[in-house]
């Protein structure tokens, strides 16, 4: 490797680490601002909402990976043309195709890097957040009973208290109702209290109300009476017991996710598409074997045979029904239809869940490639307009990079919906972003080549006063 290969490789390294994190953290704060309603008030642990980011930045660095590279590359090329770099290695006739080959080679090495990482940390990580949210949005929020207000929270109860004191733990004017079971014969229906003290155990699993000077009200009603009585009791201390378990975060199987496309890889991928395709095709095999076996006239493909048959004494099939028959006839071709009528509406609903699967497996399986290769496409993007734009920094790079990524992940997104929505084939609309961006690609490279005035202001001014002293002419 010569100097000038190393000179290049480390002026691309510094931006790129800059921008990749930069981008990645951006990246996170959507995904935070999208759930933020999910996350708040629920007393999670700082340790899940740590593992729940580190699982999200490894799912979201596929994405992050192309604009790093677009915007650095912008910025290292346009550092170069600021400050005549370009021009100086130009004149030693060193073309710009080899100037930036070694970092085209270092872009294809990550791209294969990316690849890998998507194929075999990204399902993981994806399992791992997936589950994680999933317990996360479904939990309940934590333990917070406000003075003034019915708290229902707690399965089987409605809690209100009328004032709470400083200390969050003495409460005043406390109503306690238990809903609990309706069918209950024998259990505590309502509890009034002067005062009490609210304590958590240890584990956070239980809430312990210590009350004093109030009254329990039972309603017990025996067997077979359609009435029965109300017991009130009245106590100077009485302590009631919450289980809380329903509240705390509780992590499930991460089974129920794993069949997810988006947490299997390439070879996972293959095994799910050839065997749900092998079922796809036997239930055709089963449909047209049921209706041809149970309806003769199938096997007759067009109406020649009618030609020779007898014709029918009367106007129609049905009135050479026996009168007495007609309406058994009629209940058993009313029973015939509808069996067959469920029969293949459940067919064809397993039929269009098996082919859903495959088309999303199937654009799931060219995500990874898509991903990956956009990196080497966002080079070839970033490194010849960053030498015609001959800006550094991170004005002119950054408002070009936001652009050309814009429009990466609108057809991106587009030709992933045309791909799930079978408009497009899965390669063509995975790999739409790109190819709207390759002819693109090769016409900066060109321009760049021959040291375009493309984004020179000046040029288009002079080219716009050439026009209007034209026109004043006439």
């Amino acid at each position: 490797m010569k100097k000038l290969d190393k000179l290049i490789i480390k002026t691309f390294l510094g931006p790129f680490v800059a921008t990749f994190f930069v981008t990645l953290f951006v990246l996170i704060m959507q995904f935070l601002w999208k759930y933020i309603d999910d996350l708040v008030g629920k007393g999670l642990e700082t340790s899940v909402i740590i593992q729940l980011l580190v699982y999200t930045s490894a799912s979201l660095v596929p994405l992050a990976l192309p604009l790093a590279v677009l915007l650095s590359s912008i910025m290292t090329f346009g550092n170069l043309g600021e400050s005549f770099e370009l021009v100086a290695i130009k004149s030693a006739g060193i073309s710009l195709l080899r100037f930036i080959a070694p970092l085209l080679v270092s872009c294809s090495i990550l791209a294969v890097l990316a690849f890998g990482f998507s194929n075999y940390i990204i399902p993981i990580a994806n399992l791992k957040a997936k589950s994680l949210l999933y317990n996360i949005t479904k939990s309940k929020p934590a333990f917070n009973i406000k003075q003034g207000e019915f708290y229902n929270d707690i399965p089987g109860y409605t809690i209100k208290v009328g004032k709470k004191d400083a200390d969050n733990k003495t409460i005043h004017d406390v109503m306690i109702y238990d809903r609990q079971d309706k069918t209950s014969r024998n259990g505590d229906k309502m509890i009034l209290a002067q005062k009490g003290e609210m304590t958590l155990s240890p584990n956070k699993k239980y809430l312990y109300f210590t009350l004093e000077n109030g009254w329990r009200f039972e309603e017990r009603q025996t067997y077979g009476e359609k009435t029965g009585e109300l017991i009130r009791l009245k106590f100077k201390k009485y302590v009631k017991v919450f289980d809380l378990s329903a509240l705390l975060f509780n992590p499930i199987d991460e089974e129920r996710f794993s069949t997810n496309s988006s947490m299997l890889n390439i070879k996972q991928l293959d095994v799910v598409i050839d065997s749900v395709d092998r079922d796809k095709s036997k239930l055709k095999k089963n449909v047209n074997a049921y209706v041809t076996s149970r309806y003769g006239f199938q096997r007759w493909k067009d109406t020649g045979w009618l030609q020779s048959a007898p014709p029918l004494k009367t106007a129609t099939y049905f009135e050479s029904i026996p009168a007495d028959k007609q309406l058994v006839v009629l209940d058993r071709t009313q029973q015939q239809l509808a069996d067959v009528l469920m029969n293949l509406k459940y067919t064809a609903e397993d039929y269009n869940l098996k082919k859903k699967t495959i088309i999303l497996s199937k654009v799931e399986w060219q995500r990874k490639f898509t991903l990956s290769f956009a990196c080497i496409v966002m080079f070839l993007v970033g490194a010849p307009l960053g030498s015609i734009i001959r800006k550094g920094g991170l004005g002119m790079p950054l408002v070009l990079a936001v652009i050309f990524f814009v429009i990466f992940n609108v057809f991106f997104m587009v030709g992933e919906k045309m791909a799930r929505g079978e408009v497009l084939q899965t390669w063509s609309g995975m790999w739409l972003s790109n190819a709207i961006l390759i002819p693109i690609a090769i016409f900066l490279v060109y321009k760049a080549l021959n040291d375009s005035q493309l984004f020179n202001k000046e040029f288009y001014f002079r080219f716009f006063q050439k026009v209007k002293k034209l026109v004043l002419r006439q």
